[in-house]
């Protein structure tokens, strides 16, 4: 008989105020461990004055690390995912920290058909893989994104606009192998206000590195570049 790994508890982002490395979160085994993406979105959405009387939608969810900080900015938070153990993640760290956070599982947006909001964030799987198909069951469910990386990306850009309500905003993290210049162009051809607010560049982690050649080889990687970029993309329903 196999044996499950036990539940991971790890550092997440702090609360408004506080210093970083608290509170703890738990990450069940194969759920998104949060990373300099999730500090991007979180420090954007503190930018963007995400507060009391935002109604958020966190998009693919994972540990909840991102509503949790939107619910404890003072939003009113719905957190989405479409893994089982993402959820049970979710709403677990959301009853540890006794921060109220509604969580649903499902597919996206077609888990809360007809809902709008004021904001919509999402860290979503982005990193390119071979495979035309997300996997179903093993930790690459949260970061494989397809060939070109945009397997859900293309989605949510396709489903943003119908989601806000007017004056609504759409904060969401990307790899720029995944080719930001098309989520920029694709929310534009939506109707939304878009731009590039925020760029980092970071050494590659365990599963770029481990593709660098596949990634070269489909052309999305220069020749001994070792590091990526990531960037977080904005736009506005007027």
């Amino acid at each position: 008989m196999t044996r499950e790994a036990p539940p991971e508890v790890s550092a997440t982002l702090p609360p408004a105020g506080e210093s970083p490395g608290q509170p703890r979160i738990v990450r069940l085994p194969g759920v998104y461990r949060p990373q300099t993406d999730t500090l991007l979105l979180a420090l954007a959405m503190r930018r963007e004055g995400i507060g009391a009387g935002t109604e958020l939608l966190d998009l693919c969810t994972g540990t909840g690390a991102l509503a949790l900080h939107a619910a404890r900015l003072g939003a009113r938070v719905t957190a989405v995912d479409i893994s089982r153990r993402a959820v049970a993640s979710a709403r677990l760290n959301s009853a540890l920290a006794r921060v109220p956070v509604t969580v649903r599982r499902g597919d996206l947006l077609r888990a809360l058909p007809g809902r709008t909001f004021d904001a919509v964030v999402s860290n979503p799987p982005y990193v390119p893989a071979p495979g035309l198909t997300a996997p179903r069951h093993r930790a690459g469910r949260s970061w494989d994104a397809g060939p070109d990386g945009r397997m859900i990306l293309d989605r949510i850009c396709d489903d943003a606009f119908a989601a806000l309500r007017p004056g609504g905003l759409l904060l969401l993290v990307q790899s720029g192998l995944s080719r930001p210049r098309e989520t920029v162009d694709r929310l534009s051809s939506a109707g939304l206000d878009v731009s590039v607010t925020d760029r980092v560049t970071i050494p590659f982690g365990p599963v770029t590195r481990g593709r660098a050649a596949w990634l070269r080889a489909r052309g999305l990687l220069r020749d001994r570049l070792d590091r990526e970029e990531l960037v977080v993309i904005r736009a506005r329903k007027k």
